[in-house]
């Protein structure tokens, strides 16, 4: 019988909140908006807490858990991974952080010509005794930025710079990687490409040039699009930008948290706003239907008042 020594009990009395492997690279499936599955890399780390009354885990069950689950990794999948690292390692709590490229295809906006764009994404969350649960989504997009400031003084261009947005999210429903990079590109303007003809190169430059912003512009935009749709129930945005004539970064960053009664108040306006827009449907088929009668109403009295004429003029003659 081989000695089982992780289970051995400890006297040091200290709990471990953490205790697990790091950087596991490994295969995976992620789910896919367009072709509904890709296969990438990821970086794995999972984690126990251990008891002080216990040495230590069992490092290599964790991967026999990566094994099980690599063909199917998803926002709706994680928690059932979480629940398998802690039935297996006979744990009060899980923690589970997961980094992987994640790949989209993306058409140039003036040849339309089409190249694959990638992006940093993670998921990690933590799996706790009484179905506390918690759950993040990550992804970091490369744009481009043009410099107001240096627009605004120079004679002959501007400067611009690299930068990267990334935001860390807590959901109520689940989201697509695709959706959530769409509104950061959207918000920060101007995005960028994995390939460009002259004439892309052409238009994201002028557009770059029409549509200046700071850090603190990047974020602050970033952070309205997300503050107004209550799936967001928490998140994170930070701008760090490679600045082309400095020798440093330029960094902003700032975070929400949506309290519970501005959820409902936020799904009540939303609710609110539809049964305004039925609302208003239904008054306008209303007054359609109110003047149909009396164009009906006046039409039928209009011919009455027409007959009693032609019937009178037959009794004059």
């Amino acid at each position: 019988i081989m000695i089982d020594v992780q289970s051995q009990r400890d006297t040091r009395k200290v709990l471990l909140e953490k205790v697990g492997v790091k950087d596991v690279r490994y295969p995976i499936t992620v789910r896919d908006k367009t072709r509904g599955e890709q296969y990438t890399t990821a970086s794995f780390n999972m984690f126990v807490e251990v008891p002080r009354h216990f040495k230590g885990t069992h490092m290599s069950r964790f991967v026999e858990i990566l094994n099980k689950f690599r063909f199917g990794v998803s926002v709706e999948r994680f928690h059932d991974i979480l629940e398998a690292i802690r039935s297996r390692l006979d744990a009060e709590a899980a923690h589970l952080e997961i980094s992987f490229q994640y790949f989209i295809e993306k058409t140039a906006p003036v040849s339309g010509i089409s190249s694959i764009m990638d992006y940093e994404c993670a998921f990690s969350g933590s799996s706790g005794p009484g179905k506390k649960r918690d759950f993040l989504i990550g992804v970091t997009v490369p744009v481009t930025t043009l410099c107001p400031c240096s627009k605004a003084i120079s004679g002959r261009g501007a400067h611009n710079q690299r930068g990267l947005i990334t935001v860390r999210a807590r959901i109520r429903e689940s989201v697509w990687l695709e959706d959530l990079i769409a509104i950061i590109e959207k918000k920060a303007v101007n995005e960028t490409y994995a390939l460009l003809k002259r004439s892309d190169e052409k238009f994201v430059t002028e557009r770059a040039y029409d549509n200046p912003m700071f850090v603190e512009d990047v974020v602050r935009e970033v952070y309205g699009a997300l503050y107004q749709d209550p799936n967001f129930t928490w998140f994170s945005v930070e701008c760090e930008n490679s600045e082309s004539i400095h020798n440093h970064n330029a960094y902003a960053y700032t975070e929400f948290q949506r309290k519970r009664s501005a959820l409902r108040k936020t799904a009540a306006l939303a609710e609110d706003s539809a049964d305004g827009a039925r609302d208003g449907q239904q008054r306008k088929g209303a007054v359609a239907a109110a003047k149909a009668t009396r164009r009906s109403s006046n039409g039928r009295r209009s011919n009455g008042r027409t007959n009693a004429r032609r019937a009178s003029a037959g009794r004059t003659k």
